[in-house]
């Protein structure tokens, strides 16, 4: 680890030289290599997949591992954004002159060596390394062991066509780490001289692991409960779009719908029709008394109802399971979010634009939506190109960065 350390070091100082349409001319070079060497790339993640169904991967897990054609162009369309996107560095924030005659200005600049630990979803090697190579920062990578053979391979790529392009690539700007022993984690972010920043991405255990263990910087979340609420003026076939899309079109990532509140005056009328939906994609419900009052007369097989528990309303699932509450008014809906969210993404779906200032001023969370999906935050759907992470602090970047 202090090897790995002391190179990413050495290379931010030699990435801190590159010009603009060298970092371009670099990205672009390993967008291509990416399509190119598709094949190489899902061979390795066949063998991620095998050996994360036999060791007892759930299927939104195993779906957040795979790659296919379709999230491997993902990665080289992500890629030729960020190298489209402007250049982070040496932008000039302010210019003053003191009354004494000095010119101050505030200048961005490279933050230096960045750690990205991550779980499962091995496109984020491409992410991390892009966001960080565009902004002039060495990174060392550390995914899940899960994903081993799909990282390598997807670094390697990214490093041997950089070199290619660019002679002057430095050779350590782009670094895996070789291990997955969890003690070497905890030495890498012991070297407070190398290391400038950490940002986890993966589940609450992981994330509150490395902050806990760090003595760096760490940008982080600790998960993602998502909340979508159907108020009493909600168009009621948007607000069944926009549900069924928060839950189920990737019930594994941190953006996904975790409880669904509805208001008590249209839910007789709308959870019938979103339970049956739900159902269809064998969601398991887990209700308030009033929610399941009106969901238990649905006439589906095989549907899926439980009571929530306390502790149901703040956990973060990934998976195809669904708090349900019917709430009385919006005030009853933002109070629910601010003490059971977890500060990432929420929604409210309504025509009532009175309404919708006020859940847009008072959820206190990184991101609030009116009439959309809290699936949209993502680095790529903000024009960011990719994203590293979501981050719920307060003091720092908030929602994504760097």
């Amino acid at each position: 680890m202090l090897a790995l350390a002391k190179q990413a070091k050495a290379a931010s100082r030699e990435l801190a030289r590159l010009t603009t349409a060298e970092k371009n001319a670099c990205l672009l070079a390993m967008a291509d290599a990416i399509e190119r060497g598709a094949d190489g790339i899902k061979r390795a993640n066949e063998l991620d997949m095998t050996a994360g169904a036999a060791g007892g991967l759930s299927s939104a897990m195993l779906d957040r591992l795979k790659l296919d054609d379709k999230r491997i162009a993902g990665m080289a369309k992500g890629l030729r954004e960020v190298a489209a996107l402007p250049d982070p560095v040496g932008r000039i924030l302010d210019n003053r002159v003191r009354p004494n005659g000095l010119n101050l200005q505030k200048i961005t600049t490279p933050i230096g060596v960045i750690v990205i630990i991550y779980e499962s979803r091995p496109n984020v090697t491409a992410d991390a390394a892009s966001l960080c190579f565009k902004s002039g920062n060495a990174t060392i990578l550390r995914g899940g062991k899960e994903a081993l053979n799909s990282n390598q391979a997807i670094a390697q790529i990214m490093i041997g066509a950089a070199k290619q392009r660019l002679p002057s690539f430095p050779e350590h700007a782009i670094q895996v780490v070789p291990t997955t022993d969890r003690e070497a984690i905890r030495e890498l972010l012991s070297l407070t001289q190398y290391v400038d920043l950490c940002m986890p991405r993966g589940g609450e255990g992981l994330i509150r692991a490395v902050a806990e263990a760090s003595k760096v910087p760490v940008i982080k979340h600790y998960k993602g409960v998502c909340h979508v609420y159907v108020d009493a003026e909600a168009d009621l076939k948007m607000a069944e779009e926009i549900a069924m899309n928060a839950k189920v079109q990737r019930p594994a990532v941190c953006n996904a719908m975790e409880t669904l509140l509805v208001d008590k005056a249209v839910a007789e009328k709308f959870l019938p029709v979103i339970g049956a939906k739900l159902n269809e994609k064998k969601v398991e419900l887990r209700g308030d008394a009033a929610s399941l009052a009106i969901l238990s007369q649905l006439k589906t097989e095989n549907l899926k109802l439980k009571t929530a528990t306390e502790a149901d309303w703040s956990t973060e699932y990934n998976d195809y399971i669904l708090n349900v509450r019917v709430v009385d008014g919006l005030q009853a809906a933002i109070d629910h979010i601010n003490r059971y969210g977890s500060a990432h993404s929420d929604s409210i779906v309504t025509r009532n634009e009175k309404r919708a200032r006020q859940f847009l001023g008072e959820v206190d969370s990184a991101t609030v939506y009116w009439n959309a999906s809290t699936r949209f935050t993502d680095g790529g759907e903000f024009g960011m190109g990719a994203e590293i992470g979501i981050s719920t602090d307060k003091i720092g970047a908030r929602p994504d960065g760097p």
